[in-house]
């Protein structure tokens, strides 16, 4: 093990940055020096991080000369479409948190609970998931090494936080009769079915994202899956129904042990408590909240789950912090 690395966080000053800060301080990992990016808006201002005030510095072509062991990009798609190959190029190791990479062939695309031996077959990037398939492959993966998946349908109710700050400010500027910026509509008493851009063939680009990540990430590419993605006036966490068709027969106790035994998983399901997953309860944690686990009795061998989690923690910068964790714990 080295005895100390070097790590930049790029969109430090970011809603996903910012919650990356906030769960490295509750880990404090040991010999690990942070320097921490932003955008040229937002350079020279000082952020409190793990107890010291750090200046947070414009990323420019030469922030890499600095010899970085791992950075962690939080900063959208177009910063690191720029700026990760000339990190690559100086021997660092990125953990992107935007949708560029995700379906590189010679990328990982890693959720640590599910794949994390992907993650070390790296050519220096590694692909954070979508949000809304993080907290969805995390359950999947035991069932579908138990019973086999045959087909998924997925439908989502995901929180304005998953829109950056901009989703956040629509709902509570809706709340006090403005117009919306983000959102085509009103998100204030509405639901949105209608996540990123349409595609051709009618999906949003966010239904696509959850269709073939979740193929990659469990290593079925022909799985039939379908989905659909809608955004919700909750302030955070993404909440799923998720549909499944086995190729084998379930017990449904057996189902409730895997997913309990499951690393990263808490089910919570009493329906004579009306005890299920909601958003406020999943709020702040890195697990995902499973419940509501019942067979669908319309197909041979189907089951439905309630699926809650934090979509800025464990959808975002948890899963890329963890994925740190775990590189530089070898």
């Amino acid at each position: 093990m080295k005895t100390r690395y070097k790590v930049a966080i790029i969109g430090a000053s970011g809603v996903v940055g910012r919650t990356a800060l906030k769960v490295l301080e509750e880990k404090s990992l040991p010999n690990v020096e942070y320097t921490l990016f932003c955008s040229k808006k937002s350079a020279g201002k000082k952020i409190e991080f793990l107890g010291m005030n750090y200046i947070l510095q414009e990323l420019d072509e030469h922030s890499f000369d600095k010899k970085f062991d791992y950075a962690i990009f939080c900063a959208g798609g177009e910063t690191s479409k720029k700026y990760i190959p000339i990190a690559v190029e100086h021997d660092c190791i990125c953990i992107d948190n935007s949708s560029v990479y995700r379906m590189d062939t010679n990328v990982p695309l890693v959720v640590p609970e599910v794949n994390m031996k992907e993650a070390f077959k790296n050519s220096g990037i590694i692909a954070n998931p979508n949000c809304s398939t993080i907290q969805a492959v995390v359950p999947l993966k035991p069932l579908d090494d138990t019973y086999t998946i045959k087909r998924i349908v997925y439908s989502t109710y995901q929180a304005v936080s998953g829109a950056g700050r901009e989703g956040i400010e629509d709902l509570e500027n809706g709340m006090n009769g403005f117009a919306p910026k983000k959102f085509p509509y009103p998100i204030f008493n509405n639901c949105l079915p209608h996540i990123d851009v349409f595609m051709e063939d009618g999906y949003t680009k966010e239904e696509h994202k959850m269709i073939n990540e979740t193929r990659k990430i469990l290593n079925k590419p022909n799985l039939p899956i379908t989905a659909t993605t809608v955004r919700v006036p909750v302030l955070n966490c993404h909440s799923e129904s998720i549909n499944i068709e086995f190729e084998k027969e379930f017990d449904l106790y057996d189902v409730r042990q895997l997913l309990q035994n499951f690393p990263g998983i808490i089910v919570v399901d009493d329906i004579e408590k009306n005890y299920y997953p909601i958003a406020t309860k999943a709020d702040g944690y890195d697990e995902i909240f499973v419940g509501r686990i019942r067979r669908d009795f319309s197909v041979k061998n189907g089951l439905n789950l309630w699926v809650v989690a934090d979509n800025l923690r464990k959808g975002a910068a948890s899963n890329a912090v963890q994925i740190l964790e775990n590189l530089i714990n070898v």
